[in-house]
Formats: C-alpha cells, sequence, structure tokens
C-alpha cells in the first residue's frame, strides 16, 4: 500500500508540474501576442496620421 501512495503522490508531482508550465506558457503566449497587437495597432495609427 505504501509503493502505491509513494507511485501516486510522485505521478501528482509530475502532473502538477506540467500543468504550472502549460499555464505558464499559455499566459506568455498572451501576453506576447497582447504585446504584438499593440505595437502593430501603434504602428498603424502612426501611419494614418
Amino acid at each position: 500500500m505504501i509503493a502505491f501512495a509513494a507511485s501516486f503522490i510522485q505521478y501528482f508531482l509530475i502532473f502538477v508540474v506540467l500543468v504550472a508550465l502549460a499555464v505558464a506558457g499559455t499566459m506568455i503566449g498572451i501576453a506576447l501576442r497582447k504585446r504584438k497587437d499593440a505595437k502593430e495597432s501603434n504602428m498603424n495609427n502612426n501611419d494614418e496620421a
């Protein structure tokens, strides 16, 4: 029973780390996309003026 619990905890921790990496990657991707969109919008506004 102890081996099962140890295995379960190990896989659960790996799962938590992978979820954290996925969330961090998503947040970084959203931030980069917003920055790119803002830069492009700013460039387009400068072209029109």
